[in-house]
Order: C-alpha cells, then sequence, then structure tokens
C-alpha cells in the first residue's frame, strides 16, 4: 500500500508535440512535480511545452531501431521496454498515459511483462481523436478497446468523451470526467488593453478538424463592419489553404502567420476574440486558455465546447461552417464594448471557479491514490 503522504513518482507519456492532449499532459507533469511528485516523462521526444531545469522532472527517451524487416519502426514496442526499464529503475509507482494507441497498449505489455516481480497500474487518459477518429477506425478498433478495458483507471476530459468511448468504442469501463485545466496564475488578464486595432486569434495544429481557413472566412466578412486582424499561432497540413484563401479574399494585409509558439500565454492576452471554428473538439483548450487571459471565444457548437462555454455569457457557439454567423458575432463583441467587458470578465470567472489547476490537479491526485488502493 502507497503511504498517503508520500509523493508518488508517476512516469507520463504523450505525444511531445503541438496538440492538445500533450500539452495537458505536459503541464500536468509540471504541476505535478510543483507539488512534490517525482515526474518522469518517457516519449520520444522532449515535450514542447516543458521547461529545461524543473525540479523533480525527468525525461526518458524513447529509442526505435530500424532493421529492413521492418517497414514502420515498432514505437509502441521500443515504448513498452522503455516503459520497464524505468518503473524499475526509478521505482515508479504508476504510469499516466495520454492516448489510448499505442500509449495503454504499451503500458499494458510494460504491466503484463513486470507481473511476476511486481504490480505496475497505469491510468488512461483519452483526449478526443484517440476515439472519434482512431478508435471508431475499423482496424484499430479491437486494439482500442481492449486497452481501454485493461487499464487500471481510465479519465476522459469531457463528459461528451466519455459518451462517445461508450458508444463509439463499445467500452465497458467507468470512465471518470476530468476536465482540462489552466493555470490562472500564468494565464491572466492583461494588464493594459493594447491601444491598437482588436485582433481575432487562432491557435491550433492546422488540421482539417479545426477548419483553419474558416478563421480567414471570418476575418473578411467582419472588416466589412469594423477593422481589425487575424493572428494565427501554429502550424500544420492547412495553413497553405489559410494562406492562400486571405490573398484571394484580399485581406492578406490583415492576416499574420506567426507559426509554432512556445509561450502561448504571452501572446493571447494580446488579442481580443478567439476564433475556433472546429468541426469538433472533444474539449477545447484553447478557448479555456484564452478565457482565463479574458480573451472572448467565438467557437462552434460542438463536442465538449457547450460544457465550457455557455453561449452569450462568457463567449458565443455557432454551427460549424457557419462562417457568417461567426463573423457577426465577432462583430456584436467589437462594436459592443460594455457586451465585450462583461463577457470577458465572465470568461475569466469560468477559467477561475471551473477549471483552474488548484480545482483540477487534486482530482488527479485523488485518482491516483484511489486506482493504487485498488490495485
Amino acid at each position: 500500500m502507497i503511504a498517503s503522504a508520500r509523493p508518488l513518482r508517476i512516469g507520463i507519456t504523450c505525444y511531445p508535440t503541438y496538440g492538445g492532449s500533450g500539452i495537458v499532459a505536459t503541464e500536468l507533469g509540471m504541476e505535478l512535480a510543483a507539488r512534490g511528485y517525482e515526474v518522469h516523462f518517457i516519449t520520444y521526444a522532449n515535450p514542447i511545452r516543458l521547461d529545461p531545469g524543473l525540479p523533480r522532472i525527468y525525461y526518458h527517451e524513447v529509442e526505435v531501431s530500424s532493421y529492413p524487416l521492418f517497414q514502420y519502426p515498432p514505437y509502441d514496442l521500443a515504448l513498452a521496454s522503455r516503459m520497464v526499464e524505468i518503473a524499475e529503475w526509478q521505482r515508479l509507482d504508476l504510469l499516466h498515459v495520454h492516448y489510448a494507441i499505442p500509449h495503454a497498449t504499451s503500458a499494458f505489455l510494460a504491466r503484463s511483462m513486470l507481473a511476476e516481480t511486481r504490480r505496475l497500474p497505469f491510468v488512461t487518459t483519452l483526449h478526443g481523436t484517440d476515439i472519434t477518429l482512431i478508435g471508431s477506425d475499423k482496424s484499430y478498433l479491437p486494439v482500442t478497446r481492449f486497452s481501454i478495458e485493461q487499464s487500471d483507471g481510465v479519465t476522459a476530459i469531457s463528459e461528451y468523451l466519455r459518451k462517445e468511448t461508450h458508444e463509439v468504442v463499445g467500452a465497458r469501463k467507468d470512465i471518470r470526467v476530468i476536465y482540462n485545466f489552466v493555470n490562472c496564475d500564468m494565464y491572466r488578464v492583461a494588464k493594459q488593453p493594447h491601444e491598437e486595432r482588436p485582433r481575432l486569434l487562432h491557435i491550433s495544429n492546422f488540421r482539417p478538424v479545426k477548419r483553419a481557413p474558416d478563421c480567414v472566412r471570418i476575418l473578411a466578412r467582419a472588416r466589412e463592419s469594423v477593422d481589425c486582424e487575424l493572428w494565427m499561432a501554429g502550424d500544420g497540413p492547412d495553413r497553405g489553404a489559410a494562406e492562400r484563401l486571405a490573398f484571394e479574399l484580399g485581406v492578406h494585409d490583415h492576416v499574420r502567420f506567426l507559426g509554432k509558439q512556445d509561450h502561448i500565454e504571452r501572446l493571447i492576452p494580446l488579442c481580443d476574440v478567439l476564433l475556433l471554428p472546429s468541426r469538433l473538439e472533444s474539449f477545447g483548450l484553447a478557448a479555456l486558455e484564452a478565457m482565463a487571459c479574458g480573451v472572448v471565444p467565438v467557437a462552434t457548437r460542438t463536442g465538449g465546447l457547450p460544457e465550457l462555454i455557455t453561449h452569450g455569457v462568457n463567449g458565443f457557439l455557432e454551427e460549424p461552417g457557419d462562417t457568417d454567423a461567426q463573423a457577426a458575432r465577432v462583430v456584436e463583441l467589437l462594436e459592443d464594448r460594455d457586451l465585450y467587458i462583461r463577457m470577458r470578465w465572465a470568461a475569466r470567472t469560468t477559467a477561475e471557479e471551473r477549471f483552474c489547476t488548484s480545482i483540477i490537479i487534486p482530482r488527479y491526485e485523488a485518482f491516483y491514490r484511489e486506482v493504487l488502493e485498488a490495485a
């Protein structure tokens, strides 16, 4: 039994590049380390938001050998072997993997390899496309379901995703909803509003599901009524399409493509409205980070976003693809100063009262203890 007073030794595996699941996993690890836990990241690259030199945080690279026999290097097997090594060498109490496959699958293999000598429980956190896209693919459905069922504990980042996991994947496992979080001390409302023309902001990995070109359409339509500009942060497959569309619509002089940003908490307070026109969002981490900074989200009524954004109170929700309606909301916010001020502080209050690290991180801590007691 783990003494309840002792900080745990936790191994965290995630996709370390840009994307919501890796960001949440990295910031969870940093928050746990700040609370005295020993955190070991086990993945193929250093997590993108992981600040170097933080106490009680360690990074263990997973190296994958290439052999002519392997058309595709077996990362999942190399990861499982590395999990076993780190668990033994660092005396880990449990693994916390983010994304169902291959991470939960690798954790199951690692637990099985250690079964004769010790028990290594693992918690799986589901983030979205691991269920709604990959998990629903017939090629991966059986292994996704198996990996979830074999997990010692499972969490999902929204009630929407919990329901989807049961309905789409057919998993019978009990799933605990633990929402994404934001550090309300790091993400704050700007002390002084900027004096330049209003700025719209979009943050994503520019995958098609994010509908990044819609942001350009929204800008073009909004500029018919109000002078504003658009900042696009991130990179990915749809960036080129968004850039071309900006030229086609004649707004290229009013759009800045910023590329990948390491310190998004510095960028967001410089803007006024966040655009999140996604086809699907299981939670909407970018919206939460914006709300904590008093930047009002104009988003889509899809997935888990209604669990975060209350339409007309702390942001607006419109249908995916309806760029005219989204542009109208932008104009409404920028033309009605009283409305904007009321909504920006409602957005900040939502972040403070429901999603701050001081509220969410203890839920993970309690869940770890619960899983360890059961194991």
